[in-house]
């Protein structure tokens, strides 16, 4: 746990790693805790018609362990093979989600976080890639899952945290025979814990394995973007889905290591004023707040009468803006506290409002135990301040992935060599000012940022062709003042259809079943020829171009009227 010194230099610069040999998430965010203080809150599970449920570490300690056992007599290991089973988690905020997650770690398995709003071409393709060996999930999940287990060999065992259709198996009756005491597996730091697939750019998103040290390396992060977390009555929540990995390892499990409540739920669709209302009543202090979750409550013109008051907030994924962060200071009770990182290496830069106040328009600085530097990515030098570069972090770092799954490629290329050591290159491009903050200037591929998500286009534009109508798709972000980004899909018609509004709408409702809610395009425009290199790649610069412009002469027409 970090210090709490009076300025940054003596932070950073006192700080240093205690990584054990052996470590165990799930032993560290749930039994750990449970010896201390068995009856210590966890997790207040609120339901979608507002009931709510409390869970003690205790009752996550004997649950999982439950779950463990029902897992190894499912022949679920983590010991069988070079690489232990690995598990799928398809669930929503809820505490079956946490138990299952703790009880894949302690068996020395690798878990796999799914997003419920995945369709069947995205979990097909994890399921697969991944060869995972059994899914943990609810009816909805099972329904997505029954039409693809023909298609997944690996697939031996579907386990449903509601009623089980007869081809599946039930949570409730699998545990409720199973002793509540377990064995963990001895994992050590580095072995593998987390399969998190990231959106991919020139094809399908990847795999990106992590060691249980992880939750480790996130810590000094997630203490420093949240004001020196855990401090007295601290609880937590956030809007993010807990199958990323913002609402995973920068929220549920730090939160659990150190022994603070989290409050589980989800909503459908983000409701602003449910949202101030739900941290009101239950009190929540600490909040990770997505660009989006911040712009959407700040149009609710009443919030300010709900009352809440938070002690810490953090945000990623794009700035903010002063107006915005004025607004949570006012309204919220906190500063908001800016944060950069991505799957293959989280929570390296932050900003702590508790040491200084937030610079406007910088990310913040590298967290204690980071090397974040600006380098040029051809010889690996670091620049000076004030020179743009690409971002990239120091090796070996606890927060750093092993690499990607069945990818050593890919992995080879994510690293350079440089005159100070081996690199991560992050794919972004920044600079460090004069007082040694970093600044973000853009991504050098083609991910779009979207509410705090990162959507690759690939995956986006093998869906489109699917559809009978398309011939060629291609897919870049548009600005959009409330996301940052929207997906925009640029599209040659295959012969024998006509472009229509009807048409577009129904291209965009065949990706948002397909894939997932957040990926579909929500402008879809229609193309003669598509603009290709010689050797037929989509020129995705061309399309950027015309989703800025169209961009621009809205704004145009907009301040005309």
């Amino acid at each position: 746990m970090l210090g709490q010194p009076d300025n940054f230099k003596a932070l950073y610069e006192e700080f240093s790693w205690n990584i054990p040999a052996l470590y165990n998430i799930g032993m560290d965010i749930c039994d750990r805790i449970a010896a201390i203080d068995p009856e210590r809150t966890a997790i207040v599970d609120i339901s979608e018609d507002g009931a709510n449920a409390t869970y003690s570490f205790d009752d996550l300690r004997k649950l999982s362990n439950q779950l463990a056992n029902a897992l190894a007599r499912q022949g679920i290991s983590g010991q069988s093979q070079r690489y232990a089973d690995r598990v799928g988690v398809l669930l929503p905020q809820r505490v079956e989600t946490a138990v299952a997650h703790i009880a894949v770690l302690k068996s020395g398995c690798i878990s796999i976080p799914l997003f419920t709003l995945f369709g069947e071409d995205a979990l097909l393709h994890r399921l697969k890639d991944s060869g995972a060996s059994a899914v943990i999930t609810d009816t909805a999940g099972c329904l997505k899952l029954r039409s693809l287990k023909k298609l997944l060999p690996d697939l031996t065992c579907i386990i449903s945290v509601d009623d089980a259709p007869a081809d599946m198996e039930s949570f409730s009756t699998l545990c409720a025979s199973e002793s509540s005491e377990y064995t963990a597996i001895d994992t050590r730091a580095d072995d593998p814990a987390l399969l998190i697939y990231t959106s991919g750019t020139t094809g399908n998103p990847k795999g990106v394995l992590h060691a249980h040290r992880v939750l480790l390396g996130h810590l000094p992060g997630v203490e420093m973007a949240f004001n020196f977390l855990p401090q007295e009555a601290d609880r937590f929540w956030t809007p993010a889905d807990w199958a990323w990995i913002g609402g995973l390892l920068d929220v549920l499990m730090p939160s659990l290591h150190h022994g603070i409540t989290v409050v589980a739920h989800r909503f459908l669709k983000f409701d602003p004023l449910a949202a101030l209302t739900l941290m009101k009543e239950h009190r929540v202090r600490n909040a990770f707040l997505p660009p989006t979750s911040i712009k959407l409550m700040r149009r609710y013109e009443f919030a300010e009468s709900i009352g809440v008051e938070l002690r810490s907030v953090g945000s990623g994924g794009e700035a903010l803006g002063a107006d915005l962060t004025d607004w949570c200071q006012h309204v919220l009770g906190a500063s908001v506290n800016e944060f950069y990182g991505q799957t293959e290496c989280n929570m390296i830069v932050s900003s702590c409002s508790a040491l200084e106040t937030p610079t406007q328009g910088v990310m913040g600085r590298a967290v204690p135990g980071h090397r974040v530097e600006i380098l040029d990515e051809h010889t690996g030098q670091v620049l000076d301040d004030g020179v743009e570069g690409s971002i990239a972090v120091l090796s070996p770092d606890p927060v750093m992935f092993l690499h990607y799954w069945k990818n050593p490629q890919a992995t080879r290329d994510k690293f350079i060599e440089g005159p100070d050591g081996k690199w991560l290159l992050t794919g972004d491009r920044g600079l460090r000012t004069p007082e040694g903050k970093l600044r973000f200037i853009g991504r050098d591929d083609d991910v779009i940022g979207s509410a705090g998500y990162r959507i690759g286009p690939a995956e986006i534009e093998e869906c489109l062709i699917r559809h009978p109508a398309v011939e060629l798709a291609g897919v870049v972000g548009k600005p959009d003042e409330l996301r940052g980004s929207i997906v925009a899909a640029y599209l040659k018609l295959t012969d024998g259809h006509q472009a229509s509004d009807e048409l577009g709408r129904e291209i965009a409702n065949f990706v948002k079943t397909q894939l997932a809610a957040h990926e579909y395009p929500r402008v879809v425009r229609f193309l003669d020829e598509m603009p290709m290199t010689t050797t037929g790649k989509i020129i995705r610069a061309r399309l950027r171009k015309m989703a800025h412009d169209e961009y621009l002469n809205e704004s145009l027409t907009d301040d005309q009227s």
